[in-house]
């Protein structure tokens, strides 16, 4: 991983996806043609960094006499740094860090992805 995302911390649910470029296809094949991504509003990347999950309640609640010092549980997401995702561009946050595009997407947007090892060059 780049060490220039060390100090980006990606929030629950939430992944930040570096866009691929439209024309690009990637080495297992895959490529969205940009007439499908411009009509469905389908968009695909790497994704760079994973938040930590979607946080499991507490089973303490109305026991105020417990101590606060257990920490939060998390379930995790299914994608992992590194993946090419294919998702929905409708719900996803644009963003701009160092002079690059980049997209805040919470996993339930992401319809599909692509693990292969060799995929993150």
């Amino acid at each position: 991983m780049e060490d220039k995302f060390r100090n980006i911390f990606v929030i629950g649910d939430k992944v930040l996806i570096k866009p691929k470029s439209l024309d690009e296809r990637t080495k297992a094949g895959l490529y969205l043609p940009p007439g499908v991504q411009q009509r469905e509003e389908v968009q695909s990347g790497y994704i760079i960094k994973v938040g930590p999950g979607y946080a499991m309640p507490r089973e303490d609640f109305g026991e105020s006499w417990k101590g606060s010092e257990e920490k939060v549980k998390y379930v995790p997401l299914q994608v992992r740094e590194g993946d090419l995702a294919i998702f929905l561009q409708k719900g996803a946050i644009e963003v701009m860090y160092e002079e690059e595009k980049y997209y805040i997407v919470p996993q339930h947007l992401i319809l599909m992805i692509v693990r292969d090892e060799e995929l993150f060059q």
